[in-house]
């Protein structure tokens, strides 16, 4: 009996000396550098912040993601590839910027005119999107740990803008991508330039609008001292916010600290669309008390917009075959929730 004690407290302790020294080796810590193109102040720079501090909480202080907000590393379009070669671990950006290494990005960067709010749209990444994002992902040495989205963006105009005749002639900045495809197709006139020369080229008369962001922060840009028209509530656009990382730390990390970082994207997800929703809400009174209109397009006018943006859809479907996975993936997942016939 002595002799099967002693076996057995021999067997537990090294079973637990294993035990201790796995979790030491898998829970190492890992401290990584992230970049993001948004401020420390703003709503989404807010949250990539507290993304990186939920991550140390959940992971028992093991992975330390230091955020730096305002692209003050690399240029925001060179984030994703200093990510993928390791000049720095992680990208905070979106997949709208690196449509350039393969079209099927623009389907998980923003599906222009196709969701009406970010729940539909982060319901396609929990139904199998963020499984067939990571397989283009991978293919760039990076791995997709989720996305957030905020609400959907307004457009601002000196002119009114009240649906789909208003945009003929309609001179404005837009992004470049599918964006200026469709409306260029609807009569108007995008100019793309980067986000920073919006207030100066509405200012200037340049353009007599912008598509730029949501309500909120249109206004917090001050182009609603120039223009007094605005779209909303939004409809044509919803860019996805993606936090990604270098696949090869990825893989190194334990099963623990993985979970973590999905844990802290889940997390802040729903919290942006909520603080979003908010403050586009606060800004659509002030900015009524202030003299701008606020147009909500008709359900026919957002039906041809719509149109013709699956059009433009179907189009960039056949410019790589990831894009046409992409592409069927988004119309089966709209097809089976009723968003499209």
């Amino acid at each position: 009996m002595k002799n099967l004690k002693k076996n057995l407290t021999a067997i537990v302790t090294a079973t637990l000396l294993t035990f201790t020294t796995g979790q030491a080796i898998a829970d190492e810590v890992m401290e990584l550098q992230f970049q993001t193109h948004h401020s420390a102040t703003s709503l989404q720079g807010k949250a990539l912040l507290r993304f990186a501090a939920l991550a140390k909480e959940f992971s028992n202080n093991t992975v330390q993601i230091e955020m730096h907000t305002s692209s003050s590393v690399v240029n925001a379009s060179e984030a994703f590839e200093a990510s993928s070669m390791g000049i720095i671990d992680g990208d905070a950006t979106g997949a709208g910027y690196i449509t350039g290494k393969n079209p099927a990005f623009q389907f998980y960067g923003d599906i222009m005119g196709g969701y009406s709010d970010p729940e539909q749209l982060l319901g396609w990444y929990d139904d199998g999107g963020l499984d067939l994002a990571n397989d283009l992902y991978h293919q760039f040495n990076m791995h997709l740990i989720g996305v957030f989205i905020a609400t959907p963006e307004a457009l601002s105009s000196t002119s009114p803008l009240s649906g789909i005749e208003d945009l003929k002639g309609w001179k404005f900045r837009s992004p470049p991508g599918m964006e200026s495809e469709i409306f260029q197709s609807l009569g108007a006139g995008p100019v793309v330039m980067p986000f920073g020369e919006v207030f100066t080229a509405m200012t200037t008369g340049t353009v007599s609008g912008a598509d730029a962001s949501t309500l909120a922060v249109n206004k917090g840009l001050g182009l609603y001292d120039i223009a007094k028209y605005a779209t909303y509530p939004g409809f044509h656009s919803m860019p996805i916010e993606h936090v990604t990382m270098n696949l090869e730390k990825w893989n190194a990390m334990s099963e623990l600290q993985q979970n973590a970082l999905k844990k802290a994207i889940a997390t802040i997800a729903p919290e942006v669309v909520g603080e979003s929703r908010k403050l586009d809400q606060e800004a659509a009174e002030e900015l009524v008390k202030a003299g701008v209109t606020l147009e909500d397009w008709s359900d026919e006018d957002r039906l041809v917009f719509r149109k013709a943006a699956q059009k433009v859809w179907a189009d960039w479907a056949t410019r790589s075959p990831e894009a046409k996975v992409a592409y069927d993936a988004h119309i089966a997942y709209m097809k089976k929730t009723g968003i499209l016939d």
